[in-house]
């Protein structure tokens, strides 16, 4: 028996989606498990999975459309099924989703009564005198007011209207052609993106804290690591590492804000903001402060790799209880990042520069990276969060105890 297939719910509290593609063409055979489409939801693809076997009867949903979570996309008929009434499919859908609304008794007209307006008899009343002069000067006698007896036009009505000058004809603008542009629909992705966004800034009280650290030693640790490493270490890698560790030794920083309580967690899962085609995502990188550098660069890899193919699934993005966003590749010094809720903070990491420090009273040249701490000031006064930096500065200019 032919059945509806429904916009699924792929990620919590979503209420549209949208189908990226179709793997099943329409006639195809389907078996369990079998991918029929590409569903794309606020933050990546996920496959929609056949429940049942039977063949793509028909497609409802073209792909790139986006409907709202349950709404019919496809029918799948059975097996040697044809002939089959998709209307009176979805004519039942329809019914069984919304009850009928009563129907309001209906009122009598009551008729509305129209002041009578008063006869329009076209008649002008002019002087032979005023009607020869407004015949030669081209002048409707309709369009002049009288000043004799009654509001009869006279002669010098007629006068006075052809010596008024004549307004000249309204001069229309050459149209002014704008800048040239393409309109690009906002995806998935971008709406979220920009409503958690103005969300954040609208209803978290932000602070900021910023502070300088010297990387000497963790560059070169980090040089003396990779000489022989299988993976490459990043810089990144130990960053995420020493926001684990801070997170273990001040675990008052490790929570979330809800509206009800103070939520602090047992293990510090980072998130990494990573930027991909269709915006910003931030995966995470589970019990960071129990995993090795060489761990940590290959989650961040893989869950990287994943992101910009639209492959994560749901549980590889939601969750985590800190945030880590890089600019330093691109050259950025400094800059602060909004808090992706219902983290308690975000870090923003810059480039590591070549700078002038003074040193035992000596001015020398240092490796000097910037980091900036935004802070909800619900969940974490300015003295925890400043500890909490200070513990942070302190594991990357003495890398060896973070991994100790």
């Amino acid at each position: 028996m032919a059945k509806l297939l429904h916009m699924p719910e792929v990620s919590a509290n979503a209420t549209h989606a949208a189908i990226q593609n179709w793997a099943i063409k329409e006639g195809e055979t389907i078996a369990v498990g079998d991918c029929i489409a590409e569903i794309e939801t606020e933050k990546a693809l996920v496959e929609l999975a056949a429940e049942e076997e039977g063949v793509l009867g028909k497609i409802l949903v073209a792909a790139g459309r986006e409907v709202e979570v349950g709404s019919p996309i496809g029918v799948l008929f059975a097996k040697g099924e044809s002939n089959v009434d998709i209307a009176a499919l979805l004519a039942k859908a329809v019914a069984q989703q919304a009850a009928p609304a009563p129907v309001a008794d209906e009122a009598p007209v009551v008729p509305v009564p129209v002041a009578a307006q008063p006869a329009q008899t076209g008649r002008v009343f002019a002087s032979p005198l005023a009607r020869r002069l407004a015949a030669a000067k081209g002048l409707d006698l309709a369009s002049l007011k009288g000043s004799g007896p009654n509001g009869r036009i006279v002669k010098r009505d007629v006068e006075a209207a052809s010596a008024a000058p004549v307004a000249p004809a309204p001069v229309v603008a050459a149209a002014i052609s704008g800048p040239a542009f393409d309109e690009i629909p906002h995806s998935g992705m971008r709406k979220t993106i920009a409503r958690r966004l103005v969300e954040s800034k609208a209803t978290v009280p932000h602070f900021y804290l910023d502070v300088e650290i010297r990387m000497e030693r963790l560059l070169a640790l980090r040089e003396q690591i990779n000489q022989n490493a299988p993976r490459k270490i990043s810089i990144n890698d130990f960053i995420v590492k020493a926001v684990a560790v801070a997170l273990r030794q001040v675990p008052a920083m490790n929570v979330t804000w809800t509206d009800t309580a103070l939520r602090q967690y047992h293990e510090a899962d980072v998130c990494v903001a990573v930027s991909t085609d269709t915006g910003l995502i931030t995966p995470v990188v589970r019990n960071a402060g129990g995993k090795a550098l060489s761990q940590i660069s290959a989650d961040v890899a893989e869950l990287a790799g994943r992101a910009r193919d639209g492959r994560l699934r749901p549980e590889e993005y939601q969750g985590g209880s800190f945030t880590i966003s890089n600019l330093g590749m691109f050259g950025v010094e400094q800059f602060s990042a909004i808090i992706n809720p219902p983290h308690a903070a975000i870090l923003a990491v810059g480039a590591t520069q070549q700078k002038p420090v003074v040193e035992d009273g000596e001015l020398k040249a240092g490796a000097v990276m910037r980091c900036t701490l935004s802070v909800d000031h619900r969940a974490v006064d300015g003295a925890l969060a400043a500890q909490w930096l200070a513990v942070f500065k302190g594991l990357m200019e003495n890398p060896l105890g973070m991994l100790i």
